[in-house]
């Protein structure tokens, strides 16, 4: 009952300059962006010393601390990376699937999300168990090389936004409507629930971007809602 009035209430609020808080829902997709890829560029450095050393305890560290930063930084960078991302596209006028580029960067985040939760933080897991245990090749080399396509696809992201290669998909109409720009509280909850998500991972010592997953899922539906809708002739 609470979930209705909810975007009328927000709207009614001043939430100060809009452009300022666009600005910085802009600024923050691109700080963690950059985040993230320097964090598996990290990744992969402290990897690839596992892979090539021969001192044991120098596997242990190498591991571990690895295992540290995808904890602690690549996984909220990431997470608030990719719901910047989503935000912002549902949010403005380029939407989700009106330009090849646009089409692109989603793809791209869906799939190094999927990998990142179901197959890196695994294996990264299970290196340092062997390294523990004294396995002196406790490292895969597809993890090492994985790390790096990640730093890679992020990368290739950045020049996508930059370039705003190709055209509009085929599905786009010929003449379609502009889409609607998000109201300003909007914007707000783009820089804001980042922070919240990662005040609650530190507060249960894992990554949880619940906060993240609730408002991204409530604006889709609020801007299905608000979407217009183009009339055949």
């Amino acid at each position: 009952m609470c979930a209705g009035p909810l975007p009328a209430t927000l709207g009614a609020m001043t939430w100060g300059n809009p452009k300022r808080w666009r600005q910085g829902a802009v600024w923050l997709h691109v700080i963690t962006s950059v985040g993230w890829m320097s964090q598996a560029l990290a990744l992969f450095t402290l990897l690839t010393v596992s892979l090539t050393t021969d001192d044991a305890a120098i596997r242990v560290s190498a591991t571990t601390m690895a295992h540290t930063l995808d904890n602690a930084l690549l996984t909220p960078m990431a997470n608030a990376s990719a719901f910047t991302g989503f935000m912002l596209s549902a949010s403005t006028a380029w939407g989700f699937y009106r330009h090849w580029w646009v089409l692109g960067k989603l793809v791209i985040t869906l799939a190094q999300l999927y990998l990142g939760i179901f197959v890196l933080s695994g294996a990264l897991n299970e290196a340092v168990i062997a390294a523990k245990a004294g396995n002196p090749a406790p490292t895969p080399v597809p993890l090492v090389v994985g790390t790096a396509l990640m730093a890679g696809a992020i990368a290739f992201q950045a020049w996508l936004s930059v370039a705003k290669p190709w055209n509009r998909t085929p599905w786009t109409p010929e003449r379609p409507p502009k889409l609607p720009t998000a109201p300003t509280w909007v914007f707000a909850a783009i820089v804001i629930v980042p922070f919240c998500d990662i005040a609650l991972s530190v507060w249960t010592g894992r990554p949880m971007p619940v906060v993240s997953l609730v408002v991204l899922t409530a604006w889709l539906i609020t801007r299905k809602v608000r979407q217009p809708v183009t009339v055949a002739r």
